[in-house]
């Protein structure tokens, strides 16, 4: 559904100073490797460090120019093969970028449209059936949502809509093959 940009910002997952641990390479020739996820269209990649030091949860700026703690972006990951810690940590990380970018999800319960006949865009946040969906269009032509507590005050039976969006986001990255992708790319 987005068009295909580069990650600006990303979150670090996990830090490995000495690489992974089943590179068959000497020690010595092992370069120290970031997996992070991107703050824009959640993509899983995997930095090269400067020699600075890093915090897991930390943002750090991955863009073009000068890197202050990035050497370079070395390539996209699949979920599978991030590290385990890197999977602990992947929520968290995503619940942060959509509390930070409140706004741009709360524009997606007030902006999202159908899809095809039968198929709307709600539909596809985990939680949303038909009866639920419509509620949300009502309420959002009396008034459009301000932020995710006035979603949840407004409509009763979503008490979390932010979970909602993380679930979403999760369920994205987790699957390569999800036909409608809302808030990540391929």
């Amino acid at each position: 559904m987005k068009e295909e940009k580069k990650e600006i910002n990303a979150v670090v997952l996990d830090i490995l100073p000495k690489g992974y641990p089943d590179d068959p390479r000497p020690m010595y020739k092992r370069e120290p490797v970031v997996q992070a996820v991107g703050v824009e269209q959640f993509k899983l990649l995997e930095l090269i460090p400067k020699n600075q030091p890093l915090d897991i949860g930390e943002v750090v700026y991955i863009g073009g120019g000068e890197r202050p703690k990035i050497e370079r972006v070395k390539r996209r990951l699949r979920y599978e093969e991030l590290t385990h810690s890197a999977i602990q940590e992947l929520s968290f990380a995503i619940e942060r970028v959509v509390k930070e970018r409140e706004k741009d999800f709360v524009d997606f319960y007030n902006r999202a449209i159908s899809i095809t006949p039968k198929m709307h865009m709600l539909h596809l946040l985990p939680g949303i059936g038909k009866k639920l969906m419509w509620e949300i269009i009502e309420e959002r032509e009396k008034k459009q949502f301000e932020n995710f507590a006035d979603i949840s005050q407004r409509i009763k039976t979503i008490p979390h809509p932010n979970r909602m969006i993380l679930n979403r986001v999760l369920e994205e990255i987790k699957n390569p093959e999800v036909k409608y992708r809302l808030f990540t790319t391929r």
